[in-house]
């Protein structure tokens, strides 16, 4: 009998978990070959604007493999704030039974992302982090701020918003956790004052340009997960020392990496995978002056680790 499973039960599980690990994990099969992730399929809207992305896949020695079907769409525009929602689908390889599905109206694609985030900063972030830099106050923005804090040992914030309401509003919700927040509608206080930078915005031009990133800069960029999506300069990739994606073959397609190559600004031959990096330490930062650049366009190999981590936590509950 399949079982289904809301939010709550969702969100009850989850405190249990270390989807840091379960996401870590995903990464070095992925980069390992050992598993199998087709192309992502997507329906972009325009009235009204957003995006529906379909992601599946396996890891070879599993038992299992999932489908995820995840919305986004534009509440306010002028905001760049999204309304989520979407589900998982857990199936047995062998049998093609559902197992379970998990209504998780995109809470476990949030909560993938941040747990992303997070490897990222493990291993290219530099060891001295002065401020950290937030692209974004919706809900991402605020979950990659919180899954940092297992991984770096700062509290002092700033963030970028459209409008001071939203800024105000990232503010009242972050400050009461322990963050040092400081908010700007100035790109460049970001640039300036940060060597932490997340974007997590769905930005179709650059955020900033080059010129203002500084020495020792990491910048971890998820919002770009479409071909039109586009947060950084292509000039910031052709500058950096070292460039990562989650998924080469994905984010020859779509993305930050995307968009260098169409410019011309970046070279295959000039990217690495993440999960090669998390496994060999000679691919990680090598000094506090590199500016490193991660680009996270979402893999389904998180979604099968996050689903398979929250089902038999589920069951471990029932």
């Amino acid at each position: 009998m399949s079982r289904f499973y809301n939010l709550t039960q969702i969100k009850e599980v989850l405190n249990k978990l270390q989807p840091i690990q379960e996401i870590e994990e995903g990464f070095v099969a992925y980069s390992k070959g050992k598993t199998e992730i087709p192309p992502v399929g997507e329906l972009l809207f325009e009235k009204p604007p957003g995006d529906v992305h379909i992601k599946y896949g396996h890891i070879v020695d599993d038992d299992y493999y999932v489908i995820k079907i995840a919305s986004g769409f534009l509440q306010d525009p002028q905001a760049n704030r999204y309304t989520s929602n979407g589900l998982l689908l857990l199936f047995k390889k062998g049998t093609g039974e559902l197992v379970c599905g998990l209504i998780d109206e995109c809470h476990l694609t949030n909560v993938r992302t941040a747990a992303a985030g997070a490897v990222v900063a493990k291993y290219l972030a530099p060891k001295h982090i002065n401020c950290i830099g937030i692209f974004g106050t919706g809900t991402q923005g605020r979950m990659q701020l919180e899954y940092l804090e297992s991984v770096i040992d700062c509290k002092d914030v700033m963030v970028w918003g459209m409008n001071q309401k939203e800024l105000d509003e990232f503010k009242e919700y972050m400050a009461p956790k322990g963050y040092n927040i400081r908010t700007t509608l100035k790109a460049e206080d970001i640039t300036a004052h940060c060597n932490l930078i997340i974007t997590a915005t769905p930005s179709k031009k650059p955020l900033f340009p080059a010129d203002l990133i500084r020495k020792g800069t990491h910048i971890t960029a998820m919002g770009s997960d479409t071909p039109g999506k586009n947060e950084l300069d292509p000039r910031i990739l052709q500058k950096a020392d070292m460039v990562v994606a989650d998924s080469i073959s994905q984010c020859l397609l779509r993305g930050e990496i995307h968009h260098a190559l169409k410019a011309g600004m970046l070279g295959k031959d000039g990217i690495v995978e993440l999960g090669n990096v998390i496994v060999n330490p000679k691919l990680r930062r090598a000094s506090e002056e590199q500016i490193t650049i991660a680009d996270l366009t979402g893999v389904a190999v998180q979604d099968i680790q996050i689903v398979k981590a929250v089902y038999h936590a589920l069951l471990d509950e029932s």
